[in-house]
């Protein structure tokens, strides 16, 4: 899986919220400022996940942004779905939605199990969990992998 750049800031961004205090609303300009992030493409992420109900905003003197919701409920599967759509998807479609020939029936199984694989991963994991720097024990699992640390 290819983890775009619209993704880890859509991410980095609601940690930055996840670590503010309880209710405290922040502008676009200090999370940017936070999280080393470009102002511009941040705004336009920050609208995606308002729209996705990720994070609510409000105008004025005391504006900015907030999660929707605590923290532990908010997974990295609700950010990337928010700013980029389906976990796993291949050219555009469900892979459950390919029909194969009968001799390649077995790469519909492939992406299914992949996509299933992510979902552990990313369906567990919660702002909470990444803001204390922990990962839950079904995601975690993957770090001692044979290879996981290995580049390919």
């Amino acid at each position: 899986m290819r983890v775009s750049a619209k993704v880890e800031y859509g991410v980095r961004a609601c940690l930055v919220l996840a670590r503010a205090p309880e209710g405290k609303a922040l502008s676009a300009e200090a999370i940017a400022t936070e999280a080393a992030l470009p102002g511009k493409f941040l705004e336009a992420i920050l609208n995606e996940l308002r729209i996705h109900r990720i994070i609510t905003t409000q105008r004025g003197p005391v504006g900015g942004a907030r999660l929707a919701r605590p923290p532990d409920e908010i997974t990295v599967a609700d950010i990337i779905r928010a700013v980029e759509g389906p976990l796993a998807d291949v050219r555009g479609e469900r892979p459950e939605k390919i029909v194969y020939p009968l001799a390649d029936q077995a790469l519909a199984k492939l992406w299914v199990a992949g996509r299933a694989a992510m979902r552990t991963v990313y369906e567990t994991t919660t702002l909470a969990h990444l803001a204390a720097g922990v990962l839950p024990p079904e995601a975690a699992v993957y770090l001692d992998a044979p290879g996981a640390w290995v580049t390919r």
